[in-house]
Formats: structure tokens, C-alpha cells, sequence
């Protein structure tokens, strides 16, 4: 099987669009639709249902995909230790990010990284924590940091940072100027939280059995799959959040919102930088490790 093939298949199959997919990898339509038709032939099985403008893996798609993305690995970790052996760093890395580490941790730690390392690319997925652990697992991504420990034993986890989630409120908002609430004063406010899979949900919801008490008990009037629409929704008075402290650290200084502190709920958790126990791990991959695990992170206490 030609590798270009896989390539362009497995970009249709992850986007769902064969011109989002000609977008991304620089080619046209027409040559992407070639490229699945003579993929197609040459196994003699459909591959993708094309359904209006959009296309989706059939079975026997979804039963090659996992086959290509590890074809595909296979080939950029070959690139990448011939140029190790030369002495040259080069090649894609694909790091997966769940919200909170994705938009407020992991840029900065790339922009590091590629300053050491100039000639590579970094692409940056980003997904709630079961979403980018399912990634992790699939090898879809070679490294990732999320907020909640995986599942899956096939992946390893260690303990990266930690992290606090705190209540926000808006800048009118009665709480403004008050260091702490009860957790009954919480009750009474419409909630808005994030969506069932993220890491924050699972912190929040942990923490409140350990305070034997529930979500059901509390006034939710919105999930949301984002913590930048969460903090726009708090902020045009939809309701009040319990989100990470770093996502709320600039608006907060800013006295756009309000954070506030549950005097008998402790929101805390942890990051984990995440890695596939079993499959081989490309040189750009452990070097990217090596990085994170050197550089000066705030560690859990």
C-alpha cells in the first residue's frame, strides 16, 4: 500500500471531509478523491461513505485507519532516527491536549521546545480528557497531557502539575469582594458546568462525593464543551462555574470575573503527561518527554 494513500485517507477519515482534507495537506480535491478511489480499488473495498459533503469510515475504514495512523507512525519514527543518527532533530510530532493543559499549558512548553529544536513541527489536538486518551491509545498522538488519570492500562501516567478549580462569578455579581463561600450558598446559584469525559467534570464530581453531595443537587442550567464558552457565559450572566484557576488567572486580575474560594470544597487535582506503554515511542517523541519532564513545572504536592 502507497503511504501517500494512507496518508490522505487517514486525513479524510480524521477531518470527515474530503476538502478539509485537500485543505490540510496541501492538495487538491479532485487529487484527494483520486488518491481514496485508486486506495479503493487496489484493496477492493469501499473505505469511506460519502454522505453529502461530508465522509465518514465504513468498516472496513475504520478497520484500516488503525492499521495507517501505525503505518504512518512507523514511517515519521524511521524519518526522525535517520536524522537523529545524522544529527539533525527533525520530523512531526502530534501532542494531544485535554482543555485546560491544551490552552494554558502545552503552547508554551511547544514554543519552548521548538526554540530547542527548529526544525520540526508540532501539531497540537485538543479534546476533553477521555476524547485525548482515546488518542493516546489509538496512537493518533505520541504524547499527551491531560486532566485526569487514563483508564486504559495500555497507557502510562505520571504526575505532571497540579491544579485547583475555583468558583467564578461575574464582575456585578453580589460574591465580588468575598474571599470564600459555603457550599450551600452554592446551591442557590444557576450552575454552569463542563461536559461529562472532561477532567474538570470528573474533579468537580469527585469532590462533591467526597462532601456527600451531587450535581443533581445543584441548579445546572448549562454544559458546555469549552471553558473559553464557560467563561464567556459566566461573564454575560448566564450563571456561575467551578473551573480551573489557570483559565481564570488574566480575567480575574483583570476584574472581568470574580474567583472565589468554597470553604468547605477542595477542587484539586493533578495533569498527566501520558504515553503508550507498548508501542515504540519516535526520537522527536522522547525528546519532547525528556523536555517536559526537565523543565521547572510546578509539581503536585
Amino acid at each position: 500500500m502507497d503511504l501517500r494513500r494512507l496518508e490522505v485517507f487517514a486525513k479524510v477519515a480524521e477531518l470527515s471531509s474530503f476538502s478539509r482534507a485537500a485543505e490540510a495537506l496541501s492538495l487538491t480535491q479532485p487529487t484527494i478523491s483520486e488518491h481514496i478511489r485508486a486506495l479503493e480499488d487496489e484493496l477492493g473495498v469501499q473505505l469511506l461513505d460519502r454522505l453529502g459533503r461530508g465522509a465518514t469510515p465504513t468498516r472496513a475504514g475504520r478497520l484500516l485507519l488503525g492499521y495507517a495512523r501505525r503505518m504512518l507512525a512507523l514511517s515519521r519514527e524511521a524519518r526522525q532516527a535517520l536524522d537523529q543518527f545524522q544529527g539533525r532533530m527533525s520530523g512531526e510530532l502530534v501532542v494531544g491536549g485535554s482543555t485546560i493543559p491544551g490552552e494554558y499549558v502545552l503552547p508554551a512548553l511547544i514554543g519552548r521546545f521548538k526554540a530547542k529544536y527548529p526544525e520540526i513541527s508540532v501539531s497540537l489536538l485538543i479534546g476533553a480528557s477521555r476524547q485525548v486518551t482515546e488518542w493516546a491509545e489509538e496512537g493518533r498522538v505520541e504524547v499527551a497531557i491531560v486532566g485526569a488519570p487514563p483508564g486504559p492500562r495500555s497507557l502510562a501516567a505520571r504526575e505532571l502539575m497540579a491544579d485547583e478549580l475555583v468558583v467564578v462569578v461575574p464582575a456585578d455579581h453580589p460574591w465580588v469582594g468575598r474571599k470564600t463561600v459555603a457550599l450551600a450558598d452554592l446551591k442557590t446559584e444557576p450552575l454552569i458546568v463542563r461536559e461529562r469525559g472532561s477532567g474538570s467534570r470528573d474533579a468537580l464530581e469527585r469532590a462533591l462525593a467526597e462532601a456527600n453531595a451531587a450535581l443533581s443537587g445543584f441548579r445546572v442550567v448549562g454544559e458546555m464543551g469549552s471553558t473559553q464558552a464557560i467563561k464567556q457565559a459566566v461573564r454575560a450572566g448566564v450563571g456561575i462555574a467551578i473551573i480551573s484557576k489557570r483559565a481564570v488567572e488574566d480575567e480575574c486580575r483583570a476584574g472581568l470575573l470574580h474567583c472565589v474560594k468554597v470553604k468547605d470544597l477542595r477542587v484539586a487535582r493533578a495533569f498527566y503527561l501520558v504515553t503508550h506503554r507498548e508501542r515504540s515511542r519516535s526520537p522527536l517523541a522522547q525528546a519532547f518527554v525528556d523536555f517536559v519532564e526537565s523543565e521547572p513545572l510546578e509539581r503536585p504536592s
